[in-house]
């Protein structure tokens, strides 16, 4: 479908009805992604500050039949934020609605517009003794309206949810420019269709986000984490078991780590302390508890019996926050090693927790039929989530193995698939995935998908080419 360009008379009508101050000039930053792979070309900047005139915009550009690309803290690594190769389409940059409206701690409540910082929302949460427990790398920069349009994991996944999980309501303005007003707080409301659901994870492609109503937890009061070896990710699933047997829900997250990624962070970033040092496979656990739990008991106890049954051979037990906040400094500089050694193909999978073992057993035979790789997997094994990737040899560069990317990443997938898994866990599809939806996801849902987008959609400006083909 051919789209009007967001220049000449259009723009200027939308300058005589929007105050100068949501013209912005466009930086690098708007048109490019994460990875590189995509990147835009040229378009009309906008960045409203009120739900009006996020309304006035869309309104306009459905009535014109100009593409709208939304925009948030351009964290997404699955290429939904950048334009691609569409001419001159409007980018709605979400970076002046940045209120909290409403913090309710009786509610466990927080109403927050759709460009509110995630670290921001966080803050918000803890002056009001209250946790809002999604977290994920990019928290410092990613905003409140991507997070849910990707509906973002992170490694609270395993006690708290995703962030759609983690979401009571949604304001949105539709693609024809009506305002869907949802930021009702209630925990039960069975009164037809949930729309909220529907335009959390769409991406943009259903509708602006342009405020939500998020779900607060209490604080836990006492917090622990550990670090053990095992012998494999069949251990750590059993050692995963264990822990929920005897800790319960207080068991916030659970990370799988190889040994590739702490050779990569010896070899790139060795000011990171490996306290385990680099053995094949280890587990970060962390804990939350209440007022009668006590976090050191607790995993002092679970090593204890782990080793009893065998399934660790080593471990260490944060002895204070600092201690925790430097086991987690491992976890998270990961993928800050990743991009130093440079992946030639990487992969935001998920399988059944069953399968995993059996997943990352045949992974490397499967790869090398392609070529001589390194393979760094890692990730949020408690919800079955793994980030599996390939790396050059040393001595070769991904520039190297251009044309080998797209085999390994069909291999993997394929391989995802074989396991019943998912080729988008928490990153979303955005444009990079497009195909893989295509091909992996079962056609009755494909054809659904199409038809709720052509229902709410029909002229397809909301950003085209995200998730679904463009037509």
């Amino acid at each position: 479908m051919p789209f009007a360009p967001a220049n000449g008379a259009f723009a200027e009508t939308l300058r005589a009805t929007l105050p100068p101050a949501t013209f912005r000039t466009i930086e690098p930053r708007h048109i490019e992604e994460p990875r590189g792979r995509w990147a835009g070309t040229d378009g009309l900047l906008l960045a409203p500050a009120t739900t009006g005139e996020v309304a006035t915009i869309i309104r306009a550009a459905s009535e014109a039949g100009v593409p709208v690309i939304p925009y948030g803290g351009g964290t997404g690594l699955v290429g939904g934020q950048v334009s691609g190769d569409l001419a001159t389409p409007i980018i709605l940059s979400m970076e002046r609605m940045t209120r909290i409206r409403s913090v309710d701690a009786t509610e466990n409540a927080l109403v927050a517009e759709a460009g509110v910082i995630l670290q921001t929302v966080q803050d918000a949460a803890a002056d009001a003794d209250r946790l809002f427990p999604l977290s994920i790398a990019a928290q410092g920069s990613a905003r409140i309206g991507g997070i849910l349009s990707t509906n973002a994991g992170g490694v609270n996944v395993l006690r708290y949810g995703n962030a759609r999980d983690l979401c009571l309501g949604i304001e949105a303005v539709l693609p024809d420019g009506s305002i869907l007003n949802g930021l009702s707080p209630l925990r039960k409301n069975n009164t037809g269709y949930d729309l909220r659901h529907l335009l959390v994870g769409a991406e943009g492609t259903l509708g602006v986000i342009t405020a939500a109503t998020l779900k607060l937890m209490p604080r836990p009061v006492g917090t622990g984490a550990a670090m053990m070896v095992v012998s494999d990710p069949a251990a750590a699933l059993d050692l995963l078991n264990l822990a929920r047997d005897r800790i319960g829900e207080g068991v916030s997250a659970f990370e799988l780590i190889g040994r590739m990624g702490l050779d990569f962070l010896a070899e790139t970033m060795p000011e990171v302390r490996l306290p385990l040092g680099q053995p094949q496979w280890s587990v970060l656990i962390d804990l939350g508890l209440g007022v009668s739990g006590d976090p050191q008991a607790a995993l002092e106890g679970l090593f204890e019996a782990a080793l009893d049954r065998g399934l660790v051979s080593d471990g260490v037990i944060a002895q204070s926050e600092a201690q925790r906040a430097e086991f987690w400094a491992v976890r998270e500089s990961i993928p800050l090693g990743n991009r130093k050694i440079g992946a030639v193909s990487s992969h935001d999978i998920s399988v059944p927790l069953a399968a995993i073992p059996g997943f990352i057993a045949k992974g490397p035979g499967v790869i090398a039929k392609i070529g001589n790789f390194r393979i760094n997997c890692f990730g949020h094994v408690g919800d079955g989530n793994l980030h599996y990737n390939v790396f050059p040899v040393p001595g070769r560069s991904r520039s190297d193995h251009e044309d080998d990317r797209d085999a390994i990443k069909a291999a993997v997938h394929d391989l995802v698939a074989e396991h019943g898994g998912s080729v988008s866990a928490e990153h979303g599809v955005g444009r990079l995935k497009v195909g893989d939806l295509e091909r992996y996801v079962d056609p009755t849902k494909l054809a659904a998908m199409r038809a709720i987008k052509d229902a709410l959609d029909p002229k397809g400006i909301m950003n085209p080419g995200a998730v679904l083909r463009q037509k």
